[in-house]
């Protein structure tokens, strides 16, 4: 028996937003389906705070509308919308006691002490932090105080959890064990998720799907996978990951880079192009083969996992190539600056987008 379909729960429809004579946000239009975790990628001043805000009611759209679980919410005032908001700064109050800072929208919808105190307990366990509730926020890390936040979001069962670079303000470590944490309570929970953050790497291990966001406008939605190895634009292969970028001509099946031409996968483009390929797609082999060239290693850096290598070909003219080669690729085939090698541009791999936009 198939699955049921799953409904969309959240539905942004032409939506603009302006602030005086700047437009932060245009023609933006999407559906979230329901139980889904969804983030808002860019740059910095893309639109993606600006759009999370006006979802929540605290920036009321120009125009446009915004649909919640079938209802038409797109003038409603944050306190009648369903939603719990976790902030990058955490926005703990720090006079309040761990508990009743939990506690505190509860209260709010007058709920009694008793149902107070058990929903209270369940949610600092549904955190790891059982013993922590007498404690103040200054008594917290930052990571602990992150997840109070998220209890206290969730404290009330909403149906839409709004996450505003929640992990941002966090050292390395904790931010990557965090975002762990807060999908798999996501996932615990089967509450729809929508985040915005400005990492990549973020998104990537998050996200059920990506929105790239830029100047206002979304360049493409997709998963994860779709994001990374499909983008569809210049900016998103730039934006996404490392990417090699080299001005190129499409000739028929093949794409000339300086006097090398490569098969590649057509995309419809025609005439002058970017060729893109990413530096994990750049294979070292044995000898020369289709869509191989003979390079030197000007430069290696050792980069832990990996090594990443700049690449050139008398060929190719004054464009270059960054290839990450693993650890063992290096010592099997003795790879080191000033050497050569054969590399292959697998022609699924090699892409060709129009010039920058």
């Amino acid at each position: 028996m198939l699955d049921a379909a799953p409904n969309i729960y959240l539905r942004i429809e032409n939506l603009w937003k302006n602030f005086g004579d700047f437009t932060a946000l245009r023609e933006i239009s999407l559906e979230v389906m329901e139980g889904e975790f969804l983030c808002f990628l860019g740059p910095s001043g893309c639109g993606k705070t600006t759009l999370l805000r006006a979802i929540a009611g605290l920036d009321l759209q120009s125009a446009g509308r915004v649909e919640q679980a079938g209802k038409d919410v797109s003038n409603l005032p944050p306190a009648e919308r369903d939603f719990g908001i976790v902030f990058q700064s955490y926005a703990l109050f720090p006079n309040l006691t761990i508990e009743k800072n939990i506690a505190y929208g509860l209260e709010n919808a007058k709920r009694s002490k008793a149902e107070i105190k058990a929903r209270v307990a369940e949610l600092l366990a549904l955190v790891g932090l059982p013993e922590q509730g007498k404690k103040y926020p200054a008594q917290l890390s930052g990571g602990q105080q992150q997840r109070i936040a998220l209890a206290r979001a969730i404290a009330t069962n909403p149906g839409l959890l709004l996450l505003d670079e929640p992990l941002s303000a966090l050292d390395a470590k904790v931010r990557v064990f965090l975002r762990h944490e807060v999908k798999e309570l996501q996932r615990k929970l089967g509450i729809t998720t929508v985040m915005v953050t400005h990492d990549q790497e973020e998104a990537l291990s998050m996200a059920d799907r990506i929105v790239v966001m830029n100047h206002g406008t979304i360049e493409q939605i997709g998963t994860p996978l779709e994001i990374y190895r499909d983008p569809a634009n210049l900016f998103v292969a730039d934006f996404i990951g490392e990417m090699n970028q080299m001005p190129a001509m499409v000739e028929g099946d093949q794409v000339r880079i300086g006097n090398v031409a490569l098969r590649c996968e057509g995309n419809g483009l025609a005439g002058a192009v970017i060729a893109a390929i990413r530096p994990e797609d750049v294979l070292p082999v044995e000898a020369a083969g289709e869509n191989t060239l003979s390079v030197s290693i000007r430069e290696m850096e050792f980069l832990g996992a990996f090594f990443r290598a700049t690449l050139g070909n008398a060929e190719l003219g004054e464009a270059t190539l960054m290839a990450d080669f693993s650890i063992n690729a290096v010592r099997r085939l003795g790879l080191e600056s000033g050497g050569t090698l054969h590399v292959e541009l697998p022609s699924e791999r090699l892409k060709t987008f129009a010039g920058a936009n």
